[in-house]
């Protein structure tokens, strides 16, 4: 079996401006808001050639932070989840764009996120 990439993070935060500052502040990270039907979006490239990217997203359902693995196979990857002890929390979900993504919990309870980009991207 071959290693799963990590290439993407998310911050979701009920004071994303602050969060922003923090981060931009901190590590020198530019962001660009994205915007979407469920608030502010805000991506950022974060670590360059180097590095993955992310974004902070605005919400008041709870402040979290959380890591994309991206997978071939987002149903296949729920199923392994579930018969190794985690929990599917939400998915496969598919996105207007093509994007396919789900949220699990590991056995510990931290959340962690899968995805399958869009055809062609």
């Amino acid at each position: 079996m071959s290693s799963t990439p990590v290439t993407w993070f998310e911050i979701s935060s009920d004071r994303p401006d602050e969060a922003q500052r923090f981060y931009a502040d901190l590590f020198g990270w530019s962001f660009e808001e994205q915007g979407g039907p469920a608030g502010s979006y805000r991506q950022t490239t974060a670590g360059g050639e180097r590095g993955i990217g992310g974004a902070i997203r605005g919400t008041d359902a709870g402040n979290y932070a959380i890591f994309y693995a991206e997978v071939a196979d987002v149903a296949e990857i729920c199923r392994r989840a579930e018969a190794t002890g985690g929990v599917v929390v939400t998915g496969p979900v598919t996105t207007p764009a093509g994007l396919v993504r789900a949220l699990l919990r590991d056995p510990s309870g931290n959340l962690l996120g899968v995805f399958t980009p869009p055809a062609g991207g």
